[in-house]
């Protein structure tokens, strides 16, 4: 018997995580792991609190000439962060 209608793992993965509704928990996750990542550890050490609500990320930071860097910067750092995910996860980013 030949079967023809392979598919991928990797594919059946993703319809499962979006039919079962665990798609946008884990795209998420994936956009707050890469926080670190896209600003670098010592930024990330002067962040805290980091949250999603409604596709904005919240990020509370410690130093107001760092917030006022960061915020500059707002766009590019929710190209990065959704390029990092491979999604559109976050819209904004609030800082605080």
């Amino acid at each position: 018997m030949k079967r023809t209608d392979a598919e991928s793992v990797g594919n059946l993965m993703a319809q499962w995580l979006r039919a079962s509704g665990l798609e946008t928990p884990l795209n998420e996750y994936r956009a707050l792991q890469a926080w670190s990542v896209v600003v670098g550890p010592l930024v990330a050490k002067a962040t805290t609190d980091i949250k999603i609500y409604n596709q904005t990320l919240f990020v509370k930071v410690r130093s107001s000439a760092l917030r006022g860097n960061l915020f500059m910067q707002r766009k590019e750092l929710v190209k990065k962060i959704n390029e990092r995910v491979g999604a559109n996860v976050i819209s904004d980013i609030m800082l605080r």
